[in-house]
């Protein structure tokens, strides 16, 4: 090839190359907002952004930091109110169905038949996903609630021989790390994590029924039960234990605390394990975890879930749509189960995957959900939106708040103005 020959090729390849790019971008783009946002979550999520970019999508990310999502979810309303909806958010349980009442979601039905989602999906989990008999949204993963996560070294330090089974053991523990200089129980003073602890409370002093009496159905006799007064009491003997630095402290703030030696115990969703994962620890050796004591035979889960909304009038294209159902596509294709949960500390949603994969504590995850879905025993979480409204939500959680934060508040009086408040919130 001459010179000029040369020349003619690297003028003709350096104007074709912008058009490639171009094309490429122009495939489609699919905005998220969610709350994925600590060093676990973060990696957990970038997953399913290099799938999606890897199919050719580009992947507009808007995480909204905040444990529990209460940002992430003033900032969808008030994107969804304005008419700018993004392509998906993270959203769970009942919110599922109030979002499909304003008819803002739009259904991934041809994406669920292509991909024999029916199948694939617990009974339990696919009636979730649905809104009038339609998939509005993919789940992506199931996070057990009530476990109880252990710095083993720490508690060997402290004196203690074994895990906690039992709510007097959980409090000897406690006696004991705190007497030897660590922090009991890694805690952070916020709504949503005191709720979690007290939501656990519920399932070890009252049992499956008792909690499904009182956090689901509401029921008044349960509410205002001497039962529920000794959940309240026990709520006050744990706060003796909890970081006394805790206050407004996020949850992984708090984690790090047990990783490095200076917490000796955390309540805490299964999304705690990306942290110690991201810190190189293992399961069964640098850490435990057990159910929440007392909580044995019982799983409180909530489900990651992606909900898919109509778009804009400006940004509804063909190649905007197709974007978004690729997303819901390969949430649910093994590629991103297993690497997303094996790094979000959650069990995969699908049936049937080898739990080999997975570490000690994901494996009785999944043993312990199988186990309680025969017996009856699985609850969905309160505290993690699955089985109430926001409104019902958020007045539990201001009881709870305001009893942890008042030393004088009388345990006998706290579940007759839960029962108020959550009375007030439904109508």
């Amino acid at each position: 090839m001459n010179a000029i020959n040369r020349l003619a090729t690297v003028i003709s390849l350096a104007t074709l190359f912008p058009l490639v790019v171009h094309a490429a971008e122009s495939k489609g783009t699919v905005e998220v907002v969610h709350w994925w946002t600590s060093g676990g979550e973060a990696k957990s999520v970038n997953v399913l952004k290099q799938i999606v970019e890897k199919d050719g999508f580009t992947w507009q990310d808007s995480a909204v930091a905040g444990g529990g999502g209460a940002a992430a979810m003033t900032v969808l309303k008030t994107r969804a109110i304005s008419g700018n909806p993004p392509s998906a958010a993270q959203i769970k349980g009942p919110d599922i169905q109030e979002w499909g009442k304003l008819d803002l979601l739009t259904n991934v039905d041809d994406v669920a038949k292509a991909n024999k989602w029916d199948s694939l999906l617990p009974q339990t989990v696919a009636d979730i996903m649905k809104y009038d008999g339609h998939y509005v949204a993919v789940p992506v993963n199931i996070h057990r609630i009530n476990w109880l996560w252990i710095n083993p070294v720490v508690l060997k330090k402290a004196g203690v021989a074994k895990a906690p089974t039992t709510l007097e053991e959980l409090y000897a523990a406690g006696d004991k790390l705190k007497a030897a200089g660590f922090v009991a129980i890694a805690h952070g003073g916020q709504p949503w994590q005191d709720t979690t602890v007290f939501e656990d409370l519920v399932l070890s002093i009252m049992g499956a029924d008792g909690y499904k009496k009182a956090l689901i159905d509401n029921d008044e006799e349960a509410l205002t039960s001497s039962k529920m007064t000794e959940v309240f009491a026990a709520l006050r003997k744990l706060q003796s234990y909890m970081d006394p630095d805790g206050t407004g402290q996020d949850w992984n703030i708090e984690a790090a605390k047990v990783i490095s030696g200076k917490a000796g115990m955390q309540i805490m969703g299964d999304w705690v394990k990306s942290e110690w994962t991201a810190a190189g620890k293992n399961a069964g050796t640098d850490y435990e975890c057990v159910p929440f004591p007392g909580s044995q035979g019982i799983y409180t889960y909530t489900i990651d879930s992606l909900v898919m909304f109509k778009l804009s009038k400006k940004n509804d294209t063909p190649g905007n749509n197709a974007a978004r159902d690729d997303l819901a596509k390969v949430a649910l294709e093994p590629e991103f189960q297993y690497v997303f949960n094996q790094n979000k500390g959650s069990i995969p949603v699908i049936k049937g995957l080898d739990m080999s994969k997975f570490d000690s504590c994901a494996q009785a995850s999944a043993k312990d959900f199988a186990e309680a879905e025969k017996a009856g025993t699985l609850e969905p979480s309160m505290a993690f939106n699955m089985s109430t409204s926001q409104a019902v939500q958020g007045a539990i959680f201001d009881v709870v708040s305001n009893f942890m934060s008042d030393k004088k508040a009388d345990p006998s009086k706290a579940g007759k103005q839960m029962y108020t408040a959550i009375k007030a919130a439904a109508q």
